[in-house]
């Protein structure tokens, strides 16, 4: 029995596929199954207790993650000849409404990943381009002081990527995931910023594999300052841990569960009713999972 879940956890670990939250972009490989959590974690930086003022928002994300290191429980690598490389464009649409809830500001999103993962794993490649799972959350509520901000909501990753159980690599990862994240920041009158999110991730299994993946815990955060009206600069990362064992035909996996964690620099460039961020965030400590860095260029217009 063991044995076969071995076998069954090998062939899940060299698959690959890349998702998009609404308030962040890509994943990667580690113990559940199709690589990755439904967030793409180190997605989002600034202000991430905060939504802006009523109106119609659009962001562009765009992301490129590497790794040639697949680490066991130990921080040793598991698979000698590992490479894996994703891009992903992720399209977000935010929509602020004029309404209050509970004296919250309400507002929606919606998130559309195009991805190409390439991944050499155990002396085979494989490579797919397409659309991802989406992303949507109907009842995103923020509440706003002078320095202090939150934000709450429940991110919903709807199976609509392709996929196909027999390929190596996969862009859609057929199971649903349910998110519930908060969103805090602290801007001090002096332009210090420190903000987190924090995320909890819920899946259900996957009925062509009989596979359920263990539940999530993770959250990015960013230390920055406000030097202006137009640059912002600072450091930002972020840390993953899956909570609970996967399980395969109700049989659960012990001691493969994935984390690790990421620091990087940070800068965005403000003008008018846009801006530009740009971002480097390598990783360290990962256990159960790869270890790369993601470069990422993320644009944001207000219409």
């Amino acid at each position: 029995m063991k044995k076969k879940i071995l076998e069954k956890l090998l062939i899940i670990l060299f698959t690959v596929a890349v998702l998009l939250n609404p308030v962040a972009l890509t994943g990667t490989a580690n113990a559940t199954e199709g690589g990755g959590g439904a967030y793409a974690n180190g997605a989002d930086d600034f202000m991430m207790g905060a939504l802006p003022p009523p109106g119609t928002y659009f962001i562009n994300y765009l992301s490129y993650y590497t790794a040639s290191d697949f680490k066991d429980n130990n921080g040793n690598n598991l698979i000698p000849d590992f490479k894996l490389d994703v891009v992903a464009d992720v399209f977000r649409f935010i929509h602020v409404t004029k309404y209050k809830i509970f004296g919250a500001n309400w507002g929606m999103h919606t998130m559309i990943p195009l991805v190409y993962p390439d991944v050499t794993a155990g002396g085979q490649s494989d490579d797919r381009f397409g659309l991802g799972d989406i992303v949507v959350d109907p009842l995103i509520l923020a509440w706003h002081s002078k320095n202090f901000h939150v934000v709450t909501g429940v991110d919903i990753i709807v199976p609509v990527g392709t996929y196909d159980k027999d390929r190596q690599v996969n862009i859609g990862r057929n199971y649903w995931t349910f998110e519930p994240i908060i969103g805090i920041t602290y801007l001090s009158d002096s332009g210090f910023e420190l903000s987190g999110k924090f995320m909890y991730d819920f899946n259900t299994k996957n009925d062509d594999t009989e596979y359920k993946s263990g539940q999530e815990f993770h959250f990015d955060y960013t230390v920055g300052y406000h030097i202006n009206n137009q640059w912002t600069a600072g450091i930002a990362g972020y840390y993953y841990h899956q909570m609970t064992e996967d399980e395969i035909n109700g049989a659960k996996i012990d001691d493969f569960e994935g984390s690790v964690f990421a620091a990087g620099p940070v800068v965005q460039y403000a003008y008018k009713n846009m801006n530009v961020t740009l971002k480097w965030l390598p990783e360290f400590e990962a256990r159960n999972r790869p270890e790369g860095d993601t470069f990422w260029l993320k644009f944001t217009y207000a219409f």
